[in-house]
């Protein structure tokens, strides 16, 4: 199966401190229609990594200094849920099962069959496309939130967490009608008609929404 977008290539990156392992995947791959980036450690992985687009991580599992399940760790630290399918030319099933509970979406044994990697490239491409759209929802709802002043964002607040007009301008020492002015502006200008929205909004904003 060609995986092409309309528009680009789509990358793997390439993890794997064996020079021909790191051709055989790129000739693989190409054959999918796929880009490689290859690196030859897992520090040379974390030394680019914050210039580079979310992408499948293919890794050796075994690797002098770092070895895979660290540079996972290393990711998890880094707030980075990048999807991650392991490559290994020992069977250790304790290791695989410490992968899976990490997060890591397929577990191949050297030699593998291309059509294992091509499928769990396909899961992984999707998990991508999964978080750009989520990531997507979680900018436009913090740019709307931005549009919102100091004294309007303390009034969504705290509507939020289901106080009533009354109590937050005695909580902010305002007339409630001063209250209802900020609540119906705040309203406005995030697009939203009642508090269920603008629950759905805030939780849309909030890290990891």
């Amino acid at each position: 199966m060609d995986m092409r977008t309309e528009d680009r290539i789509q990358t793997v990156y390439v993890i794997d401190d064996s020079g021909e392992m790191r051709r055989s995947l790129h000739f693989l791959l190409d054959t999918m229609g796929m880009r490689t980036r290859p690196f030859a450690s897992a520090e040379d992985f974390i030394d680019s990594v914050a210039t580079l687009p979310e992408a499948p991580l293919l890794i050796d599992l075994r690797m002098p200094q770092m070895d895979g399940l660290q540079l996972m760790q290393e990711l998890h630290t880094r707030g980075l849920g990048w999807p991650v399918i392991f490559m290994t030319a020992h069977g250790d099933v304790p290791v695989a099962v410490r992968a899976m509970k990490l997060g890591a979406i397929e577990f191949l044994e050297k030699p593998f069959e291309p059509e294992a990697l091509e499928a769990a490239l396909e899961y992984a491409f999707a998990a991508v496309t999964e978080h750009d759209q989520v990531n997507a929802v979680h900018a436009a709802a913090a740019e709307r939130l931005d549009r919102l002043t100091r004294r309007e964002c303390q009034v969504v607040e705290r509507l939020a967490q289901g106080t009533p007009n009354k109590l937050i301008a005695h909580d902010m020492g305002l007339s409630a009608r001063t209250i209802e002015m900020h609540r119906s502006n705040a309203l406005d200008k995030l697009g939203v008609k009642n508090l269920a929205e603008l629950i759905a909004l805030l939780n849309d904003a909030a890290p990891g929404g």
